[in-house]
């Protein structure tokens, strides 16, 4: 792909990230150092969901509309004549359907967290994109803030790691996997791959999720309900404990968007679907550990 500016299609906006992400690319009131320019969002197609009915659905577009989208319900004409798609669909239940659609185009997918709203489904996303040789990656944007790619940088192997973030309350399906998804990113992100096991404990304001990892590294995850503050803690046994905080700001998804404009002009995923996959095997472990009150293990296969 040339270095011309990217023509963008959003499928979805039933998340408050439809809005964000078209802003940084198009929004001429935002600063030029924040910018991204490489990317324009051309047309957006919108649908109701139990995330987001049409009132909210019109304020959305009215914002789109202001910066030069074109909002349709049709999704050909959402599609038409673009380079790449931001597949941005709040409700997981919907990204198989709409994933299926775009990976017909081949044309470069990014797909929102989650991956999908359970492992079966995501599991059939994967083998829709073996089938289309689909170029994609989805992730939550916490994998490249600031405060958690510096300590990644200070302690690059440790062998235990507590975060903590936020849980909401998801208007359909497992709030774990909606919202639980973002802790869980970050985790993954600093342990990598490997998890074999999880259980969940619940607590007054939320819930504890405990990994083992079959090497002896461990992992726990802290959600809460009542405080939406993302961080975390890093230990290798000998250095000094390396902590981290992120700081939400207007300019919160750019690093994301730097990397999704590399992964659009043609370069590699900066997040490995064996990653997004193990991170979607964790959250569905979570979930059934949450019904049964038992350790639940870890399906990647």
């Amino acid at each position: 792909m040339s270095e011309a500016p990217i023509k963008v299609a959003i499928i979805g906006l039933d998340t408050s990230h439809s809005v964000e992400l078209p802003k940084l690319m198009a929004d001429s009131t935002i600063a030029p150092e924040f910018r991204m320019p490489g990317m324009i969002p051309t047309r957006a197609l919108r649908f109701e969901t139990p995330f987001q009915k049409k009132e909210g659905l019109d304020k959305r577009q009215a914002y789109l509309e202001s910066i030069g989208v074109k909002v349709t319900e049709d999704f050909d004409t959402a599609v038409a004549d673009c380079d790449a798609i931001l597949l941005v669909i709040n409700d997981g239940a919907f990204h198989r359907e709409y994933f299926e659609k775009c990976a017909a185009l081949g044309k470069p997918i990014f797909m929102d967290k989650p991956f999908a709203d359970t492992l079966e489904n995501a599991r059939m996303i994967r083998d829709i994109a073996a089938k289309n040789n689909a170029r994609y990656f989805t992730c939550s944007c916490l994998r490249f803030c600031p405060g958690i790619t510096a300590a990644r940088q200070a302690m690059p192997a440790p062998t235990e790691a507590f975060v903590w973030g936020p849980l909401g309350n998801a208007p359909a399906g497992s709030s774990i996997v909606w919202y639980g998804v973002h802790a869980v990113e970050m985790l993954e992100s600093i342990l990598g791959k490997g998890a074999i096991s999880v259980q969940l404990c619940e607590h007054g304001k939320g819930c504890f999720l405990n990994l083992n990892y079959a090497d002896g590294r461990r992992g726990v995850i802290s959600l809460d309900r009542s405080s939406y503050q993302y961080g975390g803690l890093l230990r290798d046994g000998a250095a000094t404990p390396v902590k981290f905080d992120e700081i939400i700001t207007t300019h919160f998804y750019r690093p994301m968007l730097v990397e999704i404009e590399k992964f659009f002009r043609g370069g590699e995923a900066p997040v490995a679907i064996e990653d997004s996959y193990e991170i979607m095997a964790i959250l569905d472990a979570a979930e059934k550990s949450l019904h049964t009150r038992q350790p639940q293990a870890i399906y990647t296969f």
